[in-house]
């Protein structure tokens, strides 16, 4: 059993806020990816408890997050963009898609340092639908017939997860204390200031809720693996991304389209269109 593993940072329990904890350049920087990897980790171990034979881990995070010192020896690191860049290293031969350290898409209430990529982005949606890094993910995996078998990060991401994804096993490790009211039109630096607040799990005992959740998924999917299933829309697709306001630059465009007729994969690796 071959499970691909999509990290990000901003999920981790013990993560405080993006300045300090996700960036090079932030104080906290190195402990950031310790708790992240130590969280995979603990995922790991409990693909392996439940029947996994192979797990690869994909850095997800654009700074990049995971510490390859620290990863467990029984899985793979893949970094870097691929050829093309969607879906990554992504391919039918794995039998199941995880999340660890993930947080929620933008627009999302009670989350935290949630967005879409970047805080500049205020939706974005695939035929309508709102969906979030891990939607684009998700989708992409659906197309291949890898099923969506579990979500570790902030408990807003669980729920997300949970609704594009029926039968996902979900865990959040960490709640956001604040609501969407009155920032769909801030820009993006004070949207991302907004996002700050959060009550988090201790990271052990976060480890081993997404220790146990890891191996109830690997479990269910030797046993049930019809009990997963992904909300991949019918084609043709169009992924239509909705900026917020940026500081830095007040002529960046206010909406970009992807569109593909026949793939979702291939709007996701479509050249940006204005509308």
């Amino acid at each position: 059993m071959k499970i691909f593993i999509v990290t990000d940072i901003e999920g981790v329990a013990g993560v405080l806020d993006f300045e300090n904890y996700c960036t090079p350049r932030g104080a906290f920087y190195e402990m950031g990816k310790r708790l992240l990897t130590e969280e995979v980790n603990a995922c790991i171990d409990g693909f392996f408890a439940g029947g996994a034979t192979e797990v690869l881990v994909c850095d997800g995070h654009g700074h990049g997050a995971i510490d390859p010192e620290l990863l467990d020896e029984r899985a793979t690191l893949q970094r870097g963009a691929a050829t093309p860049v969607w879906p990554f290293t992504l391919d039918e031969t794995f039998d199941g898609i995880a999340w660890v350290g993930q947080h929620a898409k933008s627009r999302t209430p009670w989350s935290h340092i949630s967005h879409t990529g970047s805080f500049n982005v205020k939706e974005l949606t695939a035929n309508g639908v709102a969906i979030g890094e891990f939607g684009k993910m998700a989708l992409a995996a659906a197309e291949l017939g890898v099923p969506v078998i579990f979500a570790g990060g902030e408990d807003a991401f669980a729920r997300e997860a949970e609704e594009l994804a029926p039968g996902v096993v979900a865990v959040g490790v960490k709640k956001g204390c604040n609501s969407e009211d009155g920032l769909d039109e801030v820009s993006d630096e004070v949207y991302a200031k907004s996002k700050l607040s959060a009550i988090h799990l201790a990271p052990k005992k976060a480890r081993k809720l997404l220790r146990e959740g890891a191996k109830a998924a690997a479990e269910k999917l030797r046993r049930e693996p019809d009990s997963f299933k992904t909300n991949l829309m019918p084609p043709p697709y169009e992924l239509k991304c909705v900026f917020r306001k940026v500081e830095s630059n007040p002529d960046f465009p206010a909406v970009l389209y992807q569109r593909h007729d026949k793939s979702f994969i291939g709007a996701l690796n479509a050249p940006y269109e204005k509308e």
